[in-house]
Protein backbone atom coordinates (compact mmCIF):
# COMPACT_ATOMS: atom_id res chain seq x y z
CA UNK A 1 0.00 0.00 0.00
CA UNK A 2 0.93 3.96 -0.88
CA UNK A 3 0.82 6.08 1.82
CA UNK A 4 -1.08 9.32 1.14
CA UNK A 5 1.19 11.28 -1.55
CA UNK A 6 -0.23 15.03 -1.08
CA UNK A 7 2.68 16.13 -0.51
CA UNK A 8 3.89 15.74 -4.26
CA UNK A 9 -0.10 17.52 -5.29
CA UNK A 10 -0.99 21.23 -4.54
CA UNK A 11 -4.16 20.17 -2.93
CA UNK A 12 -5.08 22.16 0.39
CA UNK A 13 -5.57 20.74 3.54
CA UNK A 14 -8.87 22.31 3.40
CA UNK A 15 -10.12 21.01 -0.12
CA UNK A 16 -11.27 16.83 -0.08
CA UNK A 17 -11.31 17.20 -3.57
CA UNK A 18 -13.16 13.40 -5.23
CA UNK A 19 -13.59 14.10 -9.21
CA UNK A 20 -10.70 12.56 -10.22
CA UNK A 21 -12.78 10.36 -13.17
CA UNK A 22 -13.76 14.10 -14.25
CA UNK A 23 -10.36 16.14 -14.29
CA UNK A 24 -6.97 14.79 -11.83
CA UNK A 25 -5.06 17.51 -10.11
CA UNK A 26 -2.02 18.34 -12.01
CA UNK A 27 1.27 16.81 -9.85
CA UNK A 28 4.01 19.45 -8.61
CA UNK A 29 6.23 17.45 -11.04
CA UNK A 30 3.76 17.78 -14.30
CA UNK A 31 3.20 21.61 -13.19
CA UNK A 32 6.79 22.09 -13.25
CA UNK A 33 7.27 20.41 -16.39
CA UNK A 34 5.23 22.02 -18.37
CA UNK A 35 6.72 25.63 -16.97
CA UNK A 36 10.19 24.41 -18.14
CA UNK A 37 8.17 23.13 -21.43
CA UNK A 38 6.64 26.96 -21.95
CA UNK A 39 9.66 28.62 -20.92
CA UNK A 40 11.88 26.59 -23.82
CA UNK A 41 9.52 27.44 -26.02
CA UNK A 42 9.37 31.28 -25.60
CA UNK A 43 13.52 31.01 -26.93
CA UNK A 44 12.41 29.01 -30.07
CA UNK A 45 15.43 29.12 -32.03
CA UNK A 46 16.90 26.75 -29.25
CA UNK A 47 14.38 24.24 -30.61
CA UNK A 48 15.47 21.62 -33.12
CA UNK A 49 13.18 19.70 -35.32
CA UNK A 50 15.37 16.83 -35.21
CA UNK A 51 14.52 15.90 -31.28
CA UNK A 52 10.90 16.73 -31.75
CA UNK A 53 9.59 12.90 -32.22
CA UNK A 54 11.44 12.44 -28.93
CA UNK A 55 8.92 13.50 -26.70
CA UNK A 56 6.12 11.59 -28.95
CA UNK A 57 8.04 8.56 -28.92
CA UNK A 58 9.12 8.48 -25.24
CA UNK A 59 4.80 9.07 -24.20
CA UNK A 60 4.31 6.13 -26.43
CA UNK A 61 6.87 3.74 -24.37
CA UNK A 62 5.72 4.68 -21.32
CA UNK A 63 2.07 4.69 -21.99
CA UNK A 64 2.55 1.01 -23.34
CA UNK A 65 4.34 -0.21 -19.89
CA UNK A 66 1.04 0.65 -18.32
CA UNK A 67 -0.92 -1.53 -20.65
CA UNK A 68 1.91 -3.92 -20.84
CA UNK A 69 2.43 -3.12 -24.84
CA UNK A 70 5.49 -2.23 -26.58
CA UNK A 71 6.04 1.29 -28.38
CA UNK A 72 5.36 0.15 -31.67
CA UNK A 73 1.41 -0.52 -30.84
CA UNK A 74 0.93 2.87 -29.44
CA UNK A 75 -0.04 5.82 -31.61
CA UNK A 76 -0.78 9.92 -29.82
CA UNK A 77 -4.05 11.00 -30.40
CA UNK A 78 -6.22 14.43 -29.02
CA UNK A 79 -8.36 12.42 -27.53
CA UNK A 80 -10.32 8.98 -26.68
CA UNK A 81 -13.17 9.79 -29.94
CA UNK A 82 -10.49 10.03 -32.49
CA UNK A 83 -8.66 6.68 -31.26
CA UNK A 84 -12.52 5.20 -31.47
CA UNK A 85 -12.92 7.04 -35.00
CA UNK A 86 -9.60 5.56 -36.24
CA UNK A 87 -10.67 1.93 -34.98
CA UNK A 88 -14.27 2.54 -36.64
CA UNK A 89 -12.56 3.49 -39.97
CA UNK A 90 -10.82 0.25 -39.52
CA UNK A 91 -13.34 -2.34 -38.65
CA UNK A 92 -16.13 -4.06 -40.97
CA UNK A 93 -19.43 -3.90 -40.63
CA UNK A 94 -22.01 -5.69 -42.86
CA UNK A 95 -26.27 -5.16 -42.88
CA UNK A 96 -27.83 -7.09 -40.56
CA UNK A 97 -24.82 -7.42 -38.08
CA UNK A 98 -24.51 -6.00 -34.53
CA UNK A 99 -22.18 -3.16 -32.44
CA UNK A 100 -22.47 -4.37 -28.14
CA UNK A 101 -22.42 -1.31 -25.96
CA UNK A 102 -23.59 -0.97 -22.73
CA UNK A 103 -26.30 0.79 -21.51
CA UNK A 104 -25.28 5.01 -20.84
CA UNK A 105 -22.19 4.40 -22.32
CA UNK A 106 -19.70 7.33 -22.44
CA UNK A 107 -20.39 9.32 -25.67
CA UNK A 108 -16.66 8.89 -27.17
CA UNK A 109 -17.43 5.12 -27.69
CA UNK A 110 -21.21 5.33 -28.98
CA UNK A 111 -21.80 8.16 -31.08
CA UNK A 112 -19.56 6.85 -34.14
CA UNK A 113 -20.93 3.56 -33.61
CA UNK A 114 -24.63 4.45 -34.37
CA UNK A 115 -23.56 6.32 -37.34
CA UNK A 116 -21.11 3.41 -38.98
CA UNK A 117 -24.15 1.42 -38.26
CA UNK A 118 -26.63 3.76 -39.80
CA UNK A 119 -24.19 3.64 -42.52
CA UNK A 120 -24.01 -0.01 -43.29
CA UNK A 121 -27.35 -1.13 -42.26
CA UNK A 122 -26.03 -2.66 -38.82
CA UNK A 123 -27.97 -2.44 -35.50
CA UNK A 124 -27.38 -1.20 -32.37
CA UNK A 125 -27.48 -3.96 -29.41
CA UNK A 126 -27.21 -2.11 -25.89
CA UNK A 127 -26.72 -4.29 -22.99
CA UNK A 128 -29.18 -3.04 -20.19
CA UNK A 129 -27.71 -1.91 -16.96
CA UNK A 130 -27.73 -5.08 -14.60
CA UNK A 131 -28.81 -4.96 -10.74
CA UNK A 132 -26.06 -5.93 -9.40
CA UNK A 133 -23.72 -4.17 -11.27
CA UNK A 134 -22.22 -6.96 -13.12
CA UNK A 135 -22.11 -5.96 -16.67
CA UNK A 136 -20.19 -9.27 -17.73
CA UNK A 137 -23.12 -11.86 -18.27
CA UNK A 138 -24.98 -9.18 -20.60
CA UNK A 139 -22.70 -8.50 -22.38
CA UNK A 140 -21.48 -12.11 -22.97
CA UNK A 141 -24.47 -12.81 -24.19
CA UNK A 142 -25.14 -10.01 -26.37
CA UNK A 143 -22.43 -11.13 -28.43
CA UNK A 144 -23.35 -14.19 -30.83
CA UNK A 145 -22.99 -15.04 -33.92
CA UNK A 146 -24.26 -11.34 -35.67
CA UNK A 147 -21.58 -9.20 -33.49
CA UNK A 148 -19.17 -7.82 -35.57
CA UNK A 149 -17.78 -5.14 -32.93
CA UNK A 150 -18.20 -5.14 -29.46
CA UNK A 151 -17.33 -1.72 -28.28
CA UNK A 152 -17.11 -1.30 -24.35
CA UNK A 153 -15.65 0.07 -21.65
CA UNK A 154 -13.45 -1.35 -18.76
CA UNK A 155 -15.96 0.03 -15.97
CA UNK A 156 -18.92 2.27 -16.63
CA UNK A 157 -18.11 5.91 -16.27
CA UNK A 158 -20.69 6.92 -14.20
CA UNK A 159 -20.05 4.72 -10.78
CA UNK A 160 -17.46 2.39 -11.80
CA UNK A 161 -19.32 -0.80 -11.64
CA UNK A 162 -16.97 -3.18 -13.80
CA UNK A 163 -16.74 -5.54 -17.11
CA UNK A 164 -14.28 -8.53 -17.13
CA UNK A 165 -12.67 -7.95 -20.28
CA UNK A 166 -10.46 -11.12 -20.58
CA UNK A 167 -13.78 -13.19 -20.69
CA UNK A 168 -15.50 -10.38 -22.91
CA UNK A 169 -12.04 -10.57 -25.12
CA UNK A 170 -12.26 -14.34 -25.04
CA UNK A 171 -16.11 -14.83 -26.39
CA UNK A 172 -15.01 -11.96 -29.14
CA UNK A 173 -12.44 -14.16 -30.34
CA UNK A 174 -14.41 -17.41 -30.05
CA UNK A 175 -17.19 -15.38 -32.52
CA UNK A 176 -14.83 -13.35 -35.05
CA UNK A 177 -15.85 -10.02 -33.54
CA UNK A 178 -13.70 -6.81 -33.14
CA UNK A 179 -13.16 -5.47 -29.43
CA UNK A 180 -12.76 -2.38 -29.11
CA UNK A 181 -11.90 -0.48 -25.70
CA UNK A 182 -12.65 2.75 -24.16
CA UNK A 183 -9.94 2.61 -21.16
CA UNK A 184 -10.03 6.07 -20.53
CA UNK A 185 -10.93 5.40 -16.95
CA UNK A 186 -9.23 2.66 -16.17
CA UNK A 187 -5.01 2.93 -17.09
CA UNK A 188 -2.90 4.77 -14.73
CA UNK A 189 -5.52 3.38 -11.71
CA UNK A 190 -6.09 -0.05 -12.74
CA UNK A 191 -4.19 -2.99 -13.84
CA UNK A 192 -5.00 -3.62 -16.95
CA UNK A 193 -2.72 -6.14 -20.21
CA UNK A 194 -3.49 -5.81 -23.43
CA UNK A 195 -1.57 -9.20 -23.94
CA UNK A 196 -4.43 -10.87 -21.79
CA UNK A 197 -7.23 -8.53 -22.92
CA UNK A 198 -6.20 -9.07 -26.48
CA UNK A 199 -8.22 -6.49 -27.81
CA UNK A 200 -8.24 -4.89 -31.39
CA UNK A 201 -8.26 -1.41 -30.51
CA UNK A 202 -7.66 0.27 -27.06
CA UNK A 203 -8.43 4.39 -26.29
CA UNK A 204 -7.84 6.47 -23.82
CA UNK A 205 -7.71 9.66 -22.88
CA UNK A 206 -4.70 11.41 -20.92
CA UNK A 207 -6.08 14.10 -18.40
CA UNK A 208 -8.21 11.62 -15.94
CA UNK A 209 -6.11 9.03 -14.55
CA UNK A 210 -3.11 9.36 -16.29
CA UNK A 211 -2.80 13.17 -14.57
CA UNK A 212 -1.57 14.29 -17.68
CA UNK A 213 -2.74 17.60 -19.86
CA UNK A 214 -6.28 17.85 -21.89
CA UNK A 215 -6.45 17.35 -25.51
CA UNK A 216 -4.10 14.33 -26.05
CA UNK A 217 -4.97 10.60 -25.82
CA UNK A 218 -3.45 7.25 -26.78
CA UNK A 219 -4.00 4.66 -28.69
CA UNK A 220 -3.28 0.88 -28.73
CA UNK A 221 -3.35 -1.06 -32.26
CA UNK A 222 -3.19 -5.07 -31.94
CA UNK A 223 -0.54 -6.23 -34.42
CA UNK A 224 -2.88 -7.05 -37.03
CA UNK A 225 -4.55 -3.76 -36.63
CA UNK A 226 -1.58 -1.65 -37.75
CA UNK A 227 -2.01 -1.99 -41.09
CA UNK A 228 -4.81 0.33 -41.45
CA UNK A 229 -5.98 3.70 -42.56
CA UNK A 230 -5.55 7.06 -40.61
CA UNK A 231 -7.89 9.75 -40.41
CA UNK A 232 -5.32 12.19 -40.99
CA UNK A 233 -2.59 12.38 -43.35
CA UNK A 234 0.73 14.02 -43.03
CA UNK A 235 4.45 13.26 -42.84
CA UNK A 236 4.31 12.40 -39.69
CA UNK A 237 2.71 8.81 -39.89
CA UNK A 238 4.27 8.06 -43.03
CA UNK A 239 8.21 6.99 -43.80
CA UNK A 240 10.35 8.32 -40.92
CA UNK A 241 13.07 7.64 -43.88
CA UNK A 242 11.60 10.01 -46.93
CA UNK A 243 14.53 12.65 -47.76
CA UNK A 244 12.90 16.18 -47.19
CA UNK A 245 11.59 17.69 -50.35
CA UNK A 246 10.38 14.08 -51.20
CA UNK A 247 7.09 12.22 -50.88
CA UNK A 248 6.57 8.46 -49.53
CA UNK A 249 3.38 6.60 -50.40
CA UNK A 250 4.47 4.57 -47.55
CA UNK A 251 3.17 4.96 -43.59
CA UNK A 252 4.78 3.82 -40.58
CA UNK A 253 4.83 0.15 -40.21
CA UNK A 254 3.70 0.78 -36.89
CA UNK A 255 0.92 2.15 -34.60
CA UNK A 256 2.34 5.71 -35.81
CA UNK A 257 0.18 5.60 -38.81
CA UNK A 258 -2.75 6.61 -36.84
CA UNK A 259 -1.22 9.69 -35.23
CA UNK A 260 -2.53 13.27 -35.16
CA UNK A 261 -0.82 16.23 -36.87
CA UNK A 262 1.11 17.69 -34.88
CA UNK A 263 1.97 15.31 -32.43
CA UNK A 264 5.34 16.44 -31.26
CA UNK A 265 3.77 18.85 -28.84
CA UNK A 266 6.37 20.94 -26.81
CA UNK A 267 4.19 21.51 -24.01
CA UNK A 268 1.59 18.13 -23.41
CA UNK A 269 4.05 15.58 -24.02
CA UNK A 270 6.72 16.26 -21.39
CA UNK A 271 3.68 16.73 -18.54
CA UNK A 272 2.21 13.91 -20.07
CA UNK A 273 5.36 12.16 -19.74
CA UNK A 274 6.32 13.02 -15.98
CA UNK A 275 2.74 12.05 -15.04
CA UNK A 276 3.37 8.65 -16.51
CA UNK A 277 6.80 8.08 -14.67
CA UNK A 278 5.48 9.01 -11.54
CA UNK A 279 2.87 6.33 -12.21
CA UNK A 280 5.05 3.68 -12.72
CA UNK A 281 7.13 4.46 -10.14
CA UNK A 282 4.25 4.12 -7.49
CA UNK A 283 2.94 0.91 -9.59
CA UNK A 284 -0.35 0.50 -10.94
CA UNK A 285 -1.50 -2.19 -8.94
CA UNK A 286 -0.23 -0.25 -5.94
CA UNK A 287 -2.53 2.73 -7.03
CA UNK A 288 -5.54 0.69 -7.16
CA UNK A 289 -4.79 -1.29 -4.16
CA UNK A 290 -4.22 1.93 -2.58
CA UNK A 291 -7.38 3.20 -3.69
CA UNK A 292 -9.20 0.13 -3.18
CA UNK A 293 -9.06 0.95 0.78
CA UNK A 294 -10.17 4.63 0.16
CA UNK A 295 -13.31 3.31 -1.63
CA UNK A 296 -13.97 0.37 0.08
CA UNK A 297 -14.03 3.15 3.52
CA UNK A 298 -16.58 5.48 1.40
CA UNK A 299 -18.31 1.97 0.92
CA UNK A 300 -18.90 1.33 4.73
CA UNK A 301 -19.85 4.87 5.36
CA UNK A 302 -22.38 4.77 2.63
CA UNK A 303 -24.19 1.62 3.48
CA UNK A 304 -24.43 2.39 7.05
CA UNK A 305 -26.59 5.38 5.72
CA UNK A 306 -28.70 3.08 3.52
CA UNK A 307 -27.28 4.32 0.49
CA UNK A 308 -27.29 2.00 -2.82
CA UNK A 309 -23.86 1.25 -4.41
CA UNK A 310 -22.41 -1.52 -6.47
CA UNK A 311 -21.45 -4.62 -4.72
CA UNK A 312 -17.55 -4.70 -4.28
CA UNK A 313 -16.89 -7.81 -6.68
CA UNK A 314 -18.45 -6.03 -9.44
CA UNK A 315 -17.19 -2.29 -9.11
CA UNK A 316 -14.21 -0.78 -10.04
CA UNK A 317 -11.24 0.18 -6.74
CA UNK A 318 -10.51 3.28 -7.98
CA UNK A 319 -13.68 5.21 -7.87
CA UNK A 320 -17.40 4.38 -6.44
CA UNK A 321 -21.14 5.75 -7.04
CA UNK A 322 -23.31 5.95 -4.26
CA UNK A 323 -26.96 6.59 -4.21
CA UNK A 324 -28.97 8.01 -1.55
CA UNK A 325 -32.35 6.31 -0.04
CA UNK A 326 -34.33 9.44 -1.35
CA UNK A 327 -31.63 9.99 -4.52
CA UNK A 328 -29.22 12.84 -4.91
CA UNK A 329 -30.90 15.93 -3.54
CA UNK A 330 -31.36 18.85 -6.50
CA UNK A 331 -28.51 21.36 -6.17
CA UNK A 332 -26.26 18.61 -3.79
CA UNK A 333 -23.00 19.03 -5.51
CA UNK A 334 -23.17 22.79 -5.56
CA UNK A 335 -24.12 22.48 -2.02
CA UNK A 336 -21.03 20.54 -1.62
CA UNK A 337 -18.42 22.55 -3.32
CA UNK A 338 -19.26 25.62 -1.60
CA UNK A 339 -17.68 23.35 1.69
CA UNK A 340 -14.94 22.73 -0.40
CA UNK A 341 -16.43 18.77 -1.51
CA UNK A 342 -16.08 17.75 -4.88
CA UNK A 343 -17.77 15.11 -6.41
CA UNK A 344 -19.59 14.60 -9.47
CA UNK A 345 -23.48 13.79 -10.48
CA UNK A 346 -23.90 11.08 -12.61
CA UNK A 347 -27.21 9.64 -13.60
CA UNK A 348 -28.58 8.56 -10.64
CA UNK A 349 -25.88 8.64 -8.33
CA UNK A 350 -23.47 10.79 -6.69
CA UNK A 351 -19.63 9.37 -8.24
CA UNK A 352 -16.82 9.76 -5.89
CA UNK A 353 -13.24 9.84 -7.78
CA UNK A 354 -10.55 9.99 -5.31
CA UNK A 355 -6.45 9.84 -6.25
CA UNK A 356 -3.38 9.30 -3.83
CA UNK A 357 -3.57 13.07 -2.44
CA UNK A 358 -6.44 12.27 -0.26
CA UNK A 359 -6.54 10.53 3.00
CA UNK A 360 -8.91 9.36 6.29
CA UNK A 361 -9.87 12.83 6.96
CA UNK A 362 -11.27 13.57 3.30
CA UNK A 363 -13.59 10.74 4.05
CA UNK A 364 -14.53 11.78 6.95
CA UNK A 365 -14.99 15.69 5.23
CA UNK A 366 -17.05 14.13 2.66
CA UNK A 367 -19.48 12.39 4.90
CA UNK A 368 -20.12 15.32 7.14
CA UNK A 369 -21.00 17.33 4.51
CA UNK A 370 -23.45 15.06 2.88
CA UNK A 371 -25.10 14.33 6.28
CA UNK A 372 -25.64 17.81 6.23
CA UNK A 373 -27.39 18.31 3.34
CA UNK A 374 -29.11 14.91 1.88
CA UNK A 375 -32.04 14.26 4.22
CA UNK A 376 -32.20 10.76 6.58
Amino acid sequence: MLECQRHLFDVPREIAYFNCAAFSPYLLSVAEAGQRAVARRVHVWDVHSSELPHGADQARSLFGRLINAGADAIAVTPATSYGIAVAAANLELAAGQTIVVVEDQFPSNYYVWVKKAERAGAAMRVVPRPENGDWTPGVLDAIDADTAIAALPGCHWMDGSLLDLEAVGVRCRQLGAAFVIDATQSVGARRLDVEKIQPDFLACSAYKWLLSPYTLGFLYAAPHRRDGLPLEWHGGNHDPNQQHGTYSAALRRTAARYDMGERTNLTTLPMACAAMEQLLAWGVGEIEDTLGILTDRIAGEASQRGYTLPVREHRARHFIGITPPGGVPEGLVELLAAEDVFVAPRGTSIRISPHLHNDEADIDCLFAALDRHVPC
